[in-house]
């Protein structure tokens, strides 16, 4: 027995042995004694010394034949130990008792925290770069068409693309520059990026692609990337639509927008432009010949071209213009856009 008590006094688990009635301490190790020190009072029991035991819960299942099990934390010196407790009955020369180990887990504790941690980190930073990818993603998404980012974000380059139907809309607006030198910068902006927005939303109502904003000057422009048969109505009902939302605007606003619009129809090629800083724009003579159209109009008209009119002229209310030369095209017959027509 002397040997035993000798072999438990050397554990770096802190045993304890108890009267199995009365739970009064028989035996301990100095590590017990270290870690449970004594309260001073007579007799000395595990419910006085294990300030986490909850007696009853743990009487109960020792009275079952199961053991009872629990963790606390206590001070030993200047730092803490989290323990890990076992209480079960056992037999000690034919007499019943309480049997008390104590295991220190400080370090898996350490490990788990240092894990879980860890995960929150992770985890932390993954919707953080979830949140970056998605603020990315509506940020490209408002300079190119969703084929195109998805083409891109798919194959790191988008392949030039050429469309022989599509309907391009210029658009600015007459006598920005005064504008913009008689009044104050901020509420100017603040409108025109109003304006703009609501351009955005008539553009997207009808299938079309906002291109790009250059100064006061907007682009837009149906049929790509995806074709579509409706194109240049599509571009005619979104001019008009613009049209009357600067006519409601100036009817209750004391500063006037007066814009001039050009549309004009024919092949394009639509591609990314820039390595560092992404554009998506088209070229070709039908975009210029667009430019053009919104240079020839007249404050809060329509300008259209031949190849528009000859694609919405059923559909729609169109006057002409008259013959005009068009500096890199020569003669073209221009015509006004003035409604949609009425169908009986």
């Amino acid at each position: 027995m002397d040997a035993l008590r000798h072999t438990l006094q050397t554990l770096s688990v802190a045993v304890a042995v108890a009267d199995v009635d009365s739970w009064a301490v028989r035996f301990e190790n100095a590590r017990f004694f270290r870690w449970f020190p004594p309260t001073g009072e007579e007799p000395e029991t595990l419910e006085g010394r294990l300030a986490d035991l909850a007696a009853e819960r743990a009487r109960a299942r020792l009275s079952a034949g199961r053991p009872h099990r629990f963790e606390t934390e206590v001070k030993d010196g200047a730092r803490s130990r989290h323990l890990s407790v076992e209480l079960r009955r056992a037999e000690v020369d034919g007499d019943a008792v309480v049997v008390v180990e104590a295991v220190d887990v400080s370090k898996q504790k350490e490990a788990e925290y240092m894990l879980d941690t860890y995960s929150a980190m992770v985890e932390r930073n993954t919707r953080d770069l979830q949140r970056e990818k998605e603020r990315v993603e509506k940020l490209l998404l408002n300079i190119m068409p969703r084929s195109v980012f998805e083409e891109m974000t798919e194959y790191g380059t988008v392949t030039p693309q050429r469309f022989d139907d599509a309907t391009i809309l210029m658009l600015d607006f007459v006598g920005f520059t005064s504008m913009a030198v008689s009044r104050d910068p901020s509420a100017l902006i603040a409108e025109l990026n109003d304006i703009f927005t609501a351009f955005d939303r008539i553009v997207e109502l009808f299938g079309c692609e906002r291109l790009k904003t250059i100064g006061d000057a907007y682009v837009a422009v149906a049929g790509l990337p995806d074709p579509s048969p409706d194109h240049a109505h599509s571009a005619a009902r979104v001019a008009l639509r613009i049209k009357r939302y600067l006519e409601r605007r100036n009817a209750s606003h004391p500063e006037q927008w007066q814009a001039r619009l050009g549309l004009h129809t024919g092949p394009v090629i639509g591609s990314i432009v820039g390595v560092q800083k992404y554009v998506y724009d088209i070229f070709g003579p039908g975009v210029n010949l667009a430019a053009r159209m919104e240079q020839l109009a007249e404050p809060m008209e329509i300008a259209v071209s031949e190849a528009t009119h000859a694609l919405i002229r059923d559909d729609f209310l169109c006057s002409e213009i008259g013959e005009v030369d068009v500096k890199g095209f020569g003669t073209q017959i221009v015509y006004r856009l003035d409604g949609e027509a009425t169908r009986r």
